[in-house]
């Protein structure tokens, strides 16, 4: 149990049975009045900002994430069903979790995942993937210039910059954070 004193921007708590993200948070001092901390809480499952004041010395019930290593496996309607590698159980992880990361997921892809208890609040893709050109489409540079670049079309359906050399077939590292082409492989 940890007091509103030790409150730092990425600890994780729990209030009023959700879980938030602590994003930012600072102590008050008023001139005729008690100080207290204000804190701006994000929740996990929903997104939504709270402002939230608490005393000073107030405890507050901190919670610790566990990360584990999932597989994708396959859709399974609006979700995407994976496998624990650390105990082999599937998880079932809600659209909403993976959001835009869908675009570099395929079959076999492993991924960090943040859990609280059975619950699933993120995922985090590994920064470079290795992936296959599905298709590429005419150069939006004109071909005469050093750095000219068309749009490649990957296995998953994300579609990134790649240089004019790279064809369909061939396999390019990517960088999932920037969704940037980094060299064919």
């Amino acid at each position: 149990m940890a007091t509103s004193n030790q409150l730092a921007p990425g600890m994780t708590i729990s209030l009023d049975g959700k879980v938030y993200r602590v994003e930012s948070c600072v102590k008050v001092t008023v001139a005729k009045g008690v100080p207290f901390v204000k804190a701006k809480l994000k929740g996990l499952l929903s997104d939504e900002v709270v402002e939230k004041s608490f005393k000073l010395n107030q405890p507050i019930q901190d919670v610790s994430l566990e990360e584990r290593k999932l597989e994708y496996l396959y859709l399974e309607g609006k979700d995407y069903l994976f496998l624990d590698v650390g105990n082999l159980e599937q998880v079932l992880v809600p659209s909403k979790i993976i959001a835009e990361k869908i675009q570099y997921l395929k079959e076999g892809i492993e991924l960090k995942a943040m859990f609280y208890g059975t619950t699933i609040f993120a995922v985090e893709l590994p920064q470079f993937l290795e992936l296959m050109v599905a298709k590429t489409e005419e150069g939006h540079s004109a071909s005469h210039v050093a750095n000219a670049t068309k749009w490649g079309v990957l296995e998953t359906g994300a579609r990134i910059e790649v240089p004019m050399f790279i064809e369909s077939g061939d396999v390019i590292k990517v960088d999932t954070q920037t969704s940037e082409y980094i060299q064919r492989v």
